[in-house]
């Protein structure tokens, strides 16, 4: 749909009163203490902030608050390596080792054919929710680096998707090595400061005096503040950026854009932008993946969009280019996904006129749900399945291992209707997934071996 045939009449303060009453239900619903929302569409703006930064030392969230991102961060990432591919410094298809000779994988054949392309791609197959603190100096991407032998190989290099954290870590010590400087500094230099993301920081040190949101998760007792609240600094290239929605805006223009900032600057070719946004691959379910952008449709709209989730900050962050529509939510609650989930539905189909179907779900026999009950693991999640007794579904259990990330393991979730909707393909029926796709997958001999369920191919464990 071509700009000048746009609705913009519905970019309205009534508007947005209804939609201030969505976000505000869904907070008091999932007991999420605060949101912050931006949307760009048609060169107007709208920002607002609801609920409080922290339980504990509350102070109202507006739209100049801090939150964390999380692995919207990499497409930041990938967009400065892109960068430097058009300053002739780095090569998308090139082997890895090309710029970290040392580079050593548990699988040597890995580690010398390993592409910078593989790694923006979520292609490399090793076990991408390894995480290290690797301490707060300027080397710890580098020793991030150094302990990669330990994120074991689950898949082989490049035929299947699962999400990997890892590999953005390694992305990030790609870009040290060919720019001389830390991660984060070639960050603000190539991209944060070109774009007037002046609100915009890595260091705890940068946000502390600012306005910003704590994590929570919920209890039986209501929304408890998590701790620890960032990411190591290892992990910074793949989730570690603190930002304001208004500045999530600019981000978006530039990628909804011909590649220049607001300022005229020229940052990237158009071709390049395209590029990013180009699927490479699926990523399960209806979804691609570009240069780590994923790629969707709505309805008839095409989207492209990232989000993240770190201790307790859950965002959102989804653009319509051609129509120059983004919005983007951001949470501090773990049951914040629920909050975006709504708030970005009813902004699409109120806005956009988009929206998509609910998929025609497949009653299997019994004699068949057999075959695909077991527990599928992978480095913080496992998900045991069973079939379910009268209605022709799967019955799934999520447990969680998060390795002393957080200050303790959340409970199990049991009792997940999971029911197919094609061939080895599924969809959540209750919350806290309602929605959420997922596909099992087979190895060449036909036997099932993974299971892919948000974003994360979790290996079969009885094979």
């Amino acid at each position: 749909m071509a700009e000048a045939l746009l609705d913009y009449s519905k970019f309205t303060e009534e508007n947005f009163r209804v939609l201030d009453q969505e976000v505000q239900a869904a907070m008091e619903r999932f007991g999420v203490p605060g949101v912050a929302l931006g949307i760009t569409y048609g060169g107007k703006e709208y920002f607002a902030g609801y609920g409080t930064t922290n339980v504990e030392n509350p102070l109202p969230v507006t739209p100049d608050t801090f939150f964390q991102i999380g692995s919207t961060t990499k497409t930041l990432t990938a967009t400065a390596i892109v960068r430097l591919v058009e300053m002739g410094k780095l090569e998308l298809d090139a082997p890895v080792r090309r710029y970290l000779p040392d580079l050593t994988l548990e699988d040597e054949s890995v580690a010398a054919n390993v592409t910078v392309k593989h790694l923006l791609t979520h292609t490399a197959g090793w076990m991408g929710d390894f995480f290290a603190d690797t301490g707060v100096g300027d080397d710890s991407l580098a020793k991030f680096v150094a302990r990669l032998t330990e994120a074991g190989q689950s898949s082989p290099l490049g035929e299947l998707w699962s999400y990997n954290n890892a590999a953005f870590s390694l992305a990030g010590r790609v870009i040290e090595a060919v720019t001389g400087k830390t991660y984060e500094a070639s960050l603000k230099e190539l991209l944060l400061e070109p774009l007037g993301m002046t609100k915009s920081f890595f260091f705890s040190s940068e946000v502390i005096t600012y306005r910003a949101a704590a994590g929570h998760r919920n209890e039986e007792s209501g929304p408890v503040v998590t701790r620890p609240w960032a990411l190591p600094r290892s992990a910074n290239a793949a989730g570690g950026l603190c930002t304001t929605v208004k500045d999530q805006m600019k981000y978006a223009r530039f990628h909804m854009g011909d590649g220049t900032a607001e300022d005229g600057t020229r940052l990237l070719n158009p071709e390049s932008v395209a590029l990013m946004q180009t699927p490479v691959t699926s990523a399960g379910g209806d979804e691609k993946i570009g240069l780590s952008w994923f790629i969707a449709n709505i309805g008839n709209v095409r989207v492209v969009k990232h989000g993240g989730g770190t201790f307790g900050q859950i965002s959102a962050f989804m653009l319509a280019p051609d129509q120059k529509f983004a919005i983007a939510v951001v949470t501090n609650s773990d049951q914040g996904g629920m909050v975006n989930e709504i708030v970005t539905k009813w902004a699409f189909k109120h806005f956009l006129g988009a929206e998509n179907t609910e998929p025609e779900l497949i009653n299997i026999p019994a004699s068949d749900l057999t075959a695909y009950e077991g527990t599928y693991s992978a480095v913080l999640t496992s998900l045991k399945v069973i079939p379910s007794e009268s209605d022709g579904m799967l019955l799934g259990t999520f447990m969680y291992h998060t390795n002393g990330l957080f200050e303790k393991d959340p409970p199990p979730i049991s009792g997940i209707r999971l029911a197919f909707y094609g061939d080895d393909k599924i969809t959540a029926l209750d919350e806290p997934y309602k929605g959420t796709r997922g596909d099992f997958i087979r190895n060449k001999d036909g036997k099932l071996a993974w299971l892919r369920f948000g974003g994360r191919a979790a290996a079969r464990q009885d094979i």
